[in-house]
């Protein structure tokens, strides 16, 4: 069902000193800043040969980001995006086999403008699972 590893995401509390250390550090090409609202997130991409990392800040107090950061102080891996060919099928599949959905289980355009959806941590070894249509 999964293809491939689309990004890994990082919550930061600051994209732009994040988005300088993978400049500066790593020597990696970062994208512009991209809100996404309806996700609650600002976003930047760094482009690697065989994948991508999202950095996301929180976009306003209500973000998912935000309540994330208030436990993780510092940060870290958020989520993992995985490419499916057929995300309603993937989601009914899933569902079927007792996986649960987050919202109400319609997707949502993601960062790449391609339908998303995400997986409860839970049945996935604590892991936050984003699914998105190729």
């Amino acid at each position: 069902m999964i293809g491939r590893l689309n990004h890994v995401a990082i919550a930061v509390r600051d994209l732009d000193a994040a988005s300088a250390t993978y400049r500066g550090a790593l020597g990696a090409q970062v994208s512009e800043p991209q809100p996404l609202p309806e996700h609650g997130v600002t976003v930047v991409f760094i482009n690697l040969p065989n994948t991508k990392i999202e950095l996301l800040e929180p976009l306003g107090a209500d973000s998912p980001i935000a309540k994330f950061l208030e436990r993780n102080a510092d940060g870290g891996m958020h989520h993992i995006c995985y490419e499916v060919d057929d995300l309603i099928a993937a989601r009914d599949k899933l569902k079927a086999g007792g996986a649960r959905v987050l919202g109400d289980g319609t997707p949502k355009i993601g960062a790449h403008g391609k339908p998303v959806l995400f997986l409860h941590p839970k049945d996935f070894n604590g892991t936050l699972v984003e699914l998105e249509q190729t």
